[in-house]
């Protein structure tokens, strides 16, 4: 990561959704290790409340959680927050069988990522949310 990448990894807000401990702290490391910090909340309903509360540029959203999973919850917030408010979902999931990249993107996510997440993958769909994230907002 080069100091340009590492000044925008400060800036962003970062919502990890996911309900599962191992996986936030898998992640949560994961992302400290790329020089990102990130909230988090354990389902859908959590994170349409602190989206409410807060502005999230990017949410890495699970899909199968409690209370509300990932894909009802991401076309909420795509009803509710509007460009520019409306932050850059990626989901990071599990579900990587045919036909579940496709369910993520229709229900309005914007990039997806198969658990377990390898750095590469998720290096590159960070900087491409930021990239898109600096575009809607510049």
């Amino acid at each position: 990561m080069n100091e340009s990448t590492a000044k925008n990894a400060t800036a962003l807000r970062i919502l990890l959704v996911e309900d599962n401990p191992t996986n936030q702290k898998v992640a949560l490391l994961l992302l400290k290790k790329l020089g990102y910090e990130a909230d988090v909340v354990n389902n859908g309903l959590e994170a349409l409340t602190t989206l409410r509360q807060h502005f999230y540029n990017i949410v890495l959203m699970d899909i199968q959680m409690p209370e509300m999973d990932g894909l009802t919850a991401t076309r909420q917030i795509r009803t509710e927050f509007l460009p520019p408010q409306s932050p850059w979902i990626i989901a990071m999931t599990a579900n990587a069988m045919k036909g579940d990249r496709e369910a993520c993107l229709e229900a309005g996510m914007n990039d997806y990522i198969a658990k377990p997440v390898r750095k590469e993958l998720l290096i590159q769909a960070l900087e491409l949310a930021t990239a898109r994230c600096h575009d809607l907002h510049a």
